[in-house]
């Protein structure tokens, strides 16, 4: 998982393999280690109902998602969920959680793109 934070906003972006854990086992999960004894971890939830939120009791940022949009999220023209949770304060925090697919130029970073889900704007070429 790809987790992205800025202002009020938490983006998160899955593999093929991990929405399958999402769908199938209720939860997949990442982790940043900062030292041996400082690691965030960031995990996403199915939970049977309600609206989709976002939580932190550190070191765990929880993103918990109703059953029914992950169902709709599983059809292949469906790229992401996106909510908006109040903070307070007349404030949110959009979460948003994608899909991530890989890249139309080569990055050449060496990340490995084997589970990252197609592209659909990638041109195919012909033989």
């Amino acid at each position: 998982m790809k987790l992205r934070i800025r202002g009020n906003s938490v983006r998160i972006r899955v593999t093929k393999g991990e929405l399958a854990a999402i769908a199938e086992a209720g939860a997949a999960e990442d982790v940043v280690r900062f030292s041996p004894d400082a690691v965030l971890r960031y995990r996403v939830e199915v939970k049977p109902g309600g609206s989709v939120e976002a939580e932190l009791a550190p070191p765990v940022l929880r993103v918990v998602l109703p059953k029914e949009r992950v169902k709709r999220w599983l059809e292949p023209e469906e790229v992401s969920i996106q909510a908006e949770q109040a903070i307070g304060g007349g404030e949110v925090l959009k979460i948003l959680v994608e899909k991530d697919y890989t890249c139309l130029a080569p990055r050449g970073d060496g990340e490995d793109d084997s589970d990252l889900f197609a592209n659909p704007n990638k041109q195919r070429t012909r033989d």
